[in-house]
């Protein structure tokens, strides 16, 4: 029994000693554990841009070019069919398989829109 004491005080010293020293120190301040900072909220994302405002955009590309064509697929995806209507509204231009006819629906469409007052 004496032997099983004194192992729990050989045991449990180191601990009570460690206990009564004072908590290490820098510059005579005590070394402070700092929790990581909570994230920063984020900014408040920009309101996407009017479908008009971005078909506008595209007419700065140059006329019959490939680029331009492209800026207004990126706005409206192309879905071809075999035989379209006349068109009568924007997104009716995806129905067209040939990237020219497509182009000038979407032009004509781009050109009528009234200018943005910035």
């Amino acid at each position: 029994m004496k032997k099983v004491f004194a192992l729990v005080l050989v045991l449990c010293s180191p601990a009570a000693f460690a206990q009564d020293k004072p908590p290490p120190t820098v510059g005579g301040k005590p070394l402070v554990q700092i929790k990581p900072k909570e994230a920063a909220p984020k900014e408040p994302k920009a309101r996407p841009q009017s479908i008009a405002v971005r078909m506008q955009a595209c007419l700065e590309i140059d006329d019959e070019t490939k680029e331009r064509l492209d800026c207004f697929d990126a706005i409206f995806p192309p879905k071809p069919k075999a035989r379209v209507p006349a068109p009568k509204a924007v997104t009716d231009c995806t129905f067209f398989k040939e990237e020219d006819a497509r182009l000038k629906c979407f032009n004509g469409f781009a050109d009528k829109l009234p200018k943005p007052a910035n």
